[in-house]
């Protein structure tokens, strides 16, 4: 076993056990509705819970709740990360009733759903709370038998003294154990022994989402609630000058019209705070319907803004964005893009000597990839319900970034932090969009007008037409081959608008003695936010596209041409900056090559590979295609991932199928365009996504077994499928895919 420190105190790790005679509570938010409904089918709801710590409850009976922390955005973390709890903590998960916790930054480490890090970063904090748990439970037993508690043993939830033949179950325990210091330290369990960890469970939330109960921030009902909507610009570089709301206002069951201002001119805002727009009109009434309606007779007149900057706290510090004037469109962005890659950018990474290895070349491979704008369209628009009085808030919904919200919230409505209280729902996708909250703060501002809570509602058109997209990207990739085929040169120049995707120190950085890596960027008033993999989803798509071709330049195998770059960086890497380990990055590829039998290509199916990093993990594609009267038909895709240990397995197969269909459906299909500063795409008629007869046809998912903390899993099989269906489509038809969306280029 491990011992490890807690590093906790009982003011921060536990909530309270003497504010109710022993730690006895009934819930832990008002936003689940009982216990019960959570309960798996037979298992008998306790009278009486024991809270253990913030992370656990127990009842007389030995039911065991657990508390997910993090948002939960399809990701299973809310299966997923109570399984490490359970695991350390020696219950029975057939015992375990599995809650979404309230914010409570004072007593979860970190409650954001995003850079695929939940479980990352919390793996130590959850096995701590398990381990934790069960310890002051072994020292409750220990005291009721006078006992030396090293005698204490623990299987399943029931604890045992061997040498007595003494056994009582964590319920009987429980109410002495919460009145228990936490321990200084505890033993962590050794991966060998491991029962719940690395085996397969089932969503916890699976039933109720086939059977269509209330679990997303679009199901919350509260007595008295009113519907609001909201009236943004028409396009991007306009703001708000009048509006007429007569008519809306005489319109069936409307309570009032009226303008808001999501964020006051001084504030500085967080990187969560992105909005495009912040003078908006809001439409309030007692139905959705009715609302809708109304919003169709408002009368507003728009006009142009002037340049401007605002102050923003990034992640990197406090930042200047400039958000220049004009009607943007994606004819002048792309000759933009183009233009700018003719010169030389921003220096991020220079290894050797890269222009004289170019000069010198036998062979130089020089070509140009790009991608548009991508709206994130999950199928839950943003929602959020509020209900604010003068002496708090509590806010009702799906956020992926709660805990930053929080701030703005407290700002915005001058409330203490303390005074803000945040429920998540599940949410019905994200993707990255709703790590941006404006809408939270917009229902609140419309909950504190009409002093009534209130449910704020965007419709589809609404959040795709609002901002805070993928950004559009330009990539130029060199490649200096020598007399004899090898790789003496690499170059890359990325751009983007507003910003680029460039990663300068991932592969092949590392693996050539020549390279070179620079930037540039546009600005835009067009929003953009992080979207599922940022940066990667591009940035993969062009290397490994890149990188096949220069492979078939160089007349080699393209796995095995990666692989001998691999080896390189493994053995003698070019500068000390490299973000991967190329250990891991070659044993994904060579379990692809394995599994999917490589080499294997017939007249009619044809292969493409792909293998990237990101998000600390590991991800190899190889796509097998077809086509059937000019159409094509993707047959196979096999996915190796390294990303350490794999917690849930059921939920990491689910997790790179989804992002792997995701990844082919953006490359052959996503893109938003603009025409006088207005996206031309503002729905599923028009914004194209992919269909279930599109989809692959099997996908195998393996996984490289090692005991490796776990890393990121809910991007990293994401960015890479593109490129192994651009590599794949190559050798079906003959012709380079270097512009996204594939299917405009070549199907239409």
């Amino acid at each position: 076993m491990t011992i490890i420190k807690t590093k906790l105190n009982r003011r921060s790790f536990l909530k309270s056990s003497v504010l109710a005679g022993g730690g006895m509570l009934i819930g832990f938010n008002w936003l689940a509705a009982s216990c019960a409904a959570d309960a798996p089918k037979g298992l008998t709801i306790p009278d009486e819970w024991f809270e253990i710590n913030g992370y656990l409850k127990i009842g007389e009976n030995g039911v065991v709740t657990i508390m997910s922390p993090n948002p939960e955005i399809g990701q299973n973390v809310k299966t997923s990360m109570p399984m490490i709890v359970a695991e350390e903590l020696d219950v029975d998960w057939k015992n375990v009733i599995v809650e979404q916790a309230p914010l409570n930054t004072d007593i979860f480490n970190r409650q954001l759903a995003g850079g695929s890090d939940s479980i990352k970063q919390s793996w130590n904090a959850l096995r701590l709370a398990g381990a934790s748990a069960c310890k002051m439970l072994k020292e409750a037993a220990a005291q009721k038998w006078n006992v030396p508690v090293d005698e204490i043993t623990s299987e399943l939830g029931v604890l045992y003294h061997k040498n007595s033949g003494k056994k009582v179950s964590y319920g009987e325990v429980a109410s002495s154990a919460a009145q228990l210091p936490v321990p200084e330290e505890v033993e962590l369990k050794d991966l060998k022994d491991f029962k719940i960890i690395r085996t397969s469970k089932k969503n916890v939330d699976g039933y109720k989402i086939v059977t269509g109960q209330p679990l997303f921030g679009l199901d919350y009902k509260k007595e008295g609630m009113l519907i609001a909507m909201l009236e943004h610009p028409t396009a991007f570089g306009m703001k708000l000058k009048s509006f007429d709301a007569t008519e809306a206002k005489a319109m069936p069951g409307i309570l009032d019209v009226f303008q808001i201002k999501t964020y006051n001119d001084d504030y500085k805002q967080q990187w969560c705070d992105t909005a495009s727009f912040t003078d908006l009109v809001a439409i309030v009434g007692r139905s959705t319907w009715e609302v809708m309606n109304a919003k169709l007779m408002l009368t507003v007149e728009w006009e142009p803004f002037s340049d401007y900057e605002m102050a923003v706290a990034g992640w990197g510090g406090d930042q200047t964005v400039v958000v220049p004037s004009g009607l943007e469109s994606s004819d002048g962005h792309n000759a933009k893009m183009a233009a700018a890659a003719t010169k030389p950018g921003r220096k991020e990474r220079r290894d050797g000597k890269p222009e004289e290895a170019f000069k010198n070349a036998a062979k130089v491979i020089e070509r140009t990839y790009t991608a548009p704008f991508l709206a994130h369209s999950p199928m839950e628009p943003m929602n959020f319900v509020a209900d604010v009085t003068t002496d708090n808030a509590v806010l009702i919904g799906p956020i992926q970034s709660p805990e930053y919200m929080e701030k703005t919230l407290s700002a915005r409505l001058g409330l203490p932090l303390e005074k803000i209280d945040i429920q998540m729902t599940r949410m019905g996708g994200g993707f990255g969009r709703r790590l941006y909250g404006h809408f939270m703060v917009e229902a609140a501002l419309i909950s504190q007008k009409m002093n009534a809570p209130v449910k704020l509602i965007y419709s589809r058109e609404d959040e795709m037409t609002f901002g805070i997209y993928r950004p559009a990207y330009h990539a130029l990739y060199r490649a200096a081959l020598d007399v004899d085929n090898n790789l003496i040169g690499f170059h890359v120049r990325m751009g983007g608008i507003p910003e680029n995707a460039l990663h300068a120190n991932r592969f092949p950085a590392g693996a050539v003695d020549n390279y070179l890596a620079d930037s540039w960027a546009i600005e835009s008033n067009i929003s953009v936010g992080a979207m599922r993999a940022p940066g990667s989803n591009f940035n993969a798509v062009a290397e490994q596209s890149f990188l096949d071709e220069v492979a078939e330049a160089a007349g080699k195998d393209p796995i095995q041409f990666r692989l001998d770059l691999l080896k390189r960086a493994q053995d003698n890497p070019v500068g000390e900056k490299n973000d991967y380990d190329a250990a891991r990055y070659a044993g994904v590829l060579e379990l692809v090559r394995e599994k999917s039998g490589w080499g294997t290509d017939s007249a009619a199916k044809k292969r493409g590979v792909s293998a990237y990093f990101c998000h600390s993990s590991y991800v190899a594609n190889v796509l097998d295609i077809e086509f059937d009267n000019g159409e094509p038909i993707i047959q196979t895709v096999y996915a190796a991932i390294d990303c350490g240990i794999v917690v849930n397995k059921d939920a990491a197969v689910n997790m790179t199928e989804g992002g792997i269909v995701d990844g082919i459906g953006q490359a052959m299909y996503g893109q938003l365009t603009f025409s006088d500063g207005q996206p031309d795409q503002n729905n599923f008629d028009s914004y194209r996504l992919i269909r279930h007869a599109e989809a692959p046809k099997s996908i195998e998912v393996h996984f490289v077994e090692n005991e490796i903390h776990p890393t990121g899993l809910g991007e990293p099989p994401y960015p890479p499928v593109m490129a192994a269906l651009a590599n794949a489509l190559y050798k079906a038809t003959g012709t380079r895919y270097y512009h996204q969306p594939f299917i405009k280029n070549q199907f239409d």
